[in-house]
Order: C-alpha cells, then structure tokens, then sequence
C-alpha cells in the first residue's frame, strides 16, 4: 500500500544541513526520490551518499537561490534525473536579527534575496512544470515569525517570513485545483538559521531563545505529512514550535 510518497520526486532548497538535510533524509526513507540544492555541495555529496547507501534515491546540485538560473536548473536536473517534479520545497533561508535603528542594510538585502525571492524564485522554476504535467506541491518554509512580529530585531526577517505567506496563499488561490501549496511555520529549530546575526547583542538574545529549540526532523515529519495527504486534500498552513516557546 502507498504511504502517499514513495517515488514522488521531492526538490529540496537549503538541503544542506538543518531543515532541509532532515527533510531529504527523512522523505527518503519513505521513498521519495530527492534532489537536494545549496551552495556546498560537499555537504550534500555526503548526504547523498548515506542516502544511497541505505537503499534510497537521491542527487544534489549546486544552487545559489538568489540566482534564478540556479533555480531552473535545479528543477531541469530533477526532471532529468527522474523524470517529473512532484514537490518543490522552498527551504533555504537567512536570519540576521539587530533593531532597524542599526542600519544592517546588506542584512537586510541577504534576507529579501534569499527568503522572499529565493521563494519566487524556486515557485517561478517550477509552476510550469506543474502546470505541464497536471500535478504538483508547493511547500515554502515561512515561520512563527510570519504570524507574529518578532520585535526588537526581528521586524525585517518577520516581513520577509510575512511575504512567504502572502505569497503561498496567493499561489493557494490562483493556481489550486491540480497544484496544492502548503506554508511551514516553525517556532525555534535546531538549525544554523540561528547563526546568522552579526549584531552581537541581538546574536546573544537569539542563542539564549534558541537553547529550547526542537529537532529539525519535526519539521521533516510536518512537511512528510503534508505530502502524503491524497491529492484532493491541501494542507494549507503547519504551524509547530516547541511545547515551551511562547512565542
């Protein structure tokens, strides 16, 4: 009997460590074929090949999601490789938390790029593909900071994480019928998102928050479940953080 997602063909942004290498690992299990992207491709070499080890399916490319090109490559490789997309997952991510009043504009620049038009970017590479073949999932990764301002420091990564869900749910209503769309919303995951500060004090506030964080699987197992719903069913939004963040 299916599970709902072996041999569905999984794209997988920011697969190199965190969410996104947890993701990979885990829908390989259930016997997703993955195609994982991210800039070090040593990283993905290794996950690759413990996938392949264990019996599962997987390749990995070097993407650059501020790159369009790197996006559509990306998914022309999958299709090469296995034949179809049937889920992108718009991973990759950047958080840099400091008060606006400290002017980190190349900061801000990074998050933009990579969250909101890494996003579009991955969407743009491939809805025709969906369109072409009938089928497809959007899975794009936003976060508890897209429901709730995180403030102070957070007001430029929370409307990065905001545009996500404006964008999924939009993408939900122009092009759902064959295409499902479901937004992530985590709260605090043991990932390298929390590294990203460079602002110092607002880097300490950020460790000391992140000390209750969750194990990236948590995601892998929300978005697993989204996927290996039947096709008439959308999971639109996944909302998870630890039982103690209380925000």
């Amino acid at each position: 009997m299916s599970n709902g997602i072996q041999g569905k063909v999984v794209v997988i942004t920011g697969a190199s460590s965190g969410l996104g290498e947890s993701t990979a690992r885990h829908l390989a299990k259930l016997g997703a074929k993955v195609v994982l992207g991210a800039r070090r491709q040593e990283r993905m070499d290794v996950i690759v090949q413990d996938i392949k080890a264990t019996g599962g399916e997987a390749t990995a490319y070097t993407v650059d999601v501020t790159r369009r090109a790197d996006l559509e490559a990306l998914v022309a490789h999958a299709i090469q490789d296995f034949g179809k997309v049937d889920v992108m997952v718009n991973n990759a991510g950047f958080m840099a938390i400091a008060p606006i009043s400290e002017l980190r504009v190349d900061e801000w620049d990074r998050m933009i790029d990579i969250n909101v038009k890494g996003v579009l970017y991955g969407i743009a590479a491939a809805l025709p593909k969906f369109e072409a073949q009938g089928f497809g999932h959007f899975i794009n990764i936003s976060s508890v900071a897209g429901i709730k301002v995180f403030s102070p420091g957070g007001s430029v990564y929370s409307g990065t994480k905001y545009a996500v869900r404006a964008i999924s749910d939009g993408l939900r209503h122009e092009v759902g019928g064959k295409i499902r769309t479901t937004t992530i919303e985590p709260g605090a995951v043991d990932s390298e998102l929390k590294l990203g500060s460079g602002h110092q004090p607002s880097a300490d506030v950020v460790n000391e928050f992140y000390k209750q964080a969750i194990p990236a699987e948590s995601v892998a197992r929300a978005i697993a479940y989204a996927i290996e719903q039947p096709g008439d069913v959308d999971i639109n939004e996944i909302v998870l953080r630890p039982t103690s963040q209380d925000f």
